[in-house]
């Protein structure tokens, strides 16, 4: 079956979990390993989790990527944001040129990078099209999208890993540019968490504290207009999320679908991740949490899917940067787990687990 002919019911019906046998082959690796048992904590455990995630315990992670799902949010017009949707268009161009923080970061830690214009308001020159519509609507006054629009979205993004496999991407990082974006991933994460806005919302790109209630208001008015606390998933993002969240959504499948790791970046990402997870459970399997976002719903949603980051580094910059971040991390991880020696390789007695 052709990758762009794959629908979201066919890879919902056909995700498996993540491999156990060879996750457990990876964790023997690891205990081999001339070195303290468990010594390397999170590095061990994400090349485990890469493992069952690729099917197999020789891993492979040498060719990665960044994909920032670009997209405009209509709720803007309700002042829930400091810059204009303009923002958006330029930043997406700038990672094509190396001048954005994301873009500079996948330089430094050999990544390749490709952003998708999946709902911008405008066109742009060079960004890759796969545009479901020019923006959302306005959530304070109708749905963000329909139903069929928010499918596509996701299927776009499965689509995208279908084609990065084929092309030998070992893993793939997930990022997003959206002005407005913080509001409709802060407005899933609530309907889904079945947490007040006030609680799950902050400042995103530097609200002032009037600007920071308005979005709570108009976020808790959607969520209790159309009772998204008792909607499923797809419901919930159709009425109140943005094309770059249904695309990452997307990813998260793809890469359960395909058997590739996707790092889960920020706060924006990781609602996608949760509404992946709740499609489809058995997709956490296949997802890497990089770091824990500043953002008042992060460490909520990375407990809910029970996660563990490598990094609390008070960032909230997006467009992946936090999931490139850990890139170099796991590029040690594979090296030492593929050419360490092992105890009986330099005949030292083993260590041993200890009750």
């Amino acid at each position: 079956m052709n990758t762009t002919e794959i629908t979201l019911k066919h890879v919902i019906d056909h995700i498996v979990p993540a491999d156990a046998t060879a996750k457990a082959l990876c964790k023997k690796r690891w205990d081999s390993i001339a070195k303290p048992l468990h010594s390397l904590g999170w590095m061990e455990d994400t090349v485990a989790r890469i493992a069952g995630a690729q099917h197999s315990a020789d891993i492979h992670t040498e060719k990665k990527i960044l994909i920032p799902m670009c997209a405009d949010n209509g709720v803007v017009a309700e002042g829930v944001t400091q810059t204009g949707q303009e923002v958006t268009a330029i930043v997406a161009e700038n990672f094509l040129d190396e001048k954005s923080c994301a873009a500079i970061m996948c330089g430094m830690a050999g990544a390749q990078i490709r952003p998708i214009d999946i709902g911008m308001a405008v066109d742009t020159p060079r960004v890759e099209k796969r545009k479901i519509a020019y923006g959302t609507r306005n959530f304070a006054k109708e749905p963000a999208m329909t139903r069929e629009e928010a499918v596509r979205a996701i299927e776009t993004g499965i689509a995208l890993v279908g084609e990065l496999k084929a092309e030998g991407y070992h893993l793939i990082a997930t990022g997003e540019m959206g002005i407005g974006n913080t509001t409709t991933s802060s407005a899933v994460a609530s309907s889904l968490l079945h947490v007040p806005a006030q609680e799950m919302t902050g400042r995103g790109a530097g609200l002032s504290s009037s600007g920071l209630q308005k979005k709570i208001t108009v976020i808790q008015g959607a969520i209790e207009r159309w009772d998204l606390n008792h909607q499923d998933a797809l419901t919930v993002l159709a009425h109140v999320g943005g094309f770059d969240i249904a695309g990452i959504t997307g990813l998260f499948l793809g890469g359960a679908y395909y058997h590739v790791p996707v790092l889960v970046d920020g706060f924006i990402s990781s609602v996608a991740a949760l509404v992946a997870v709740r499609m489809v459970p058995d997709c956490v399997g296949y997802m890497v949490a990089s770091h824990v976002s500043k953002e008042p719903a992060a460490h909520w949603i990375l407990e809910e899917l029970g996660l563990t980051p490598a990094l609390d580094a008070a960032m909230c910059l997006g467009e992946g940067s936090g999931a490139v971040a850990v890139f170099p991390l796991i590029d040690m991880a594979a090296e030492i787990y593929h050419r360490m020696s092992t105890f009986e390789q330099i005949q030292v007695d083993a260590y041993q687990e200890l009750k």
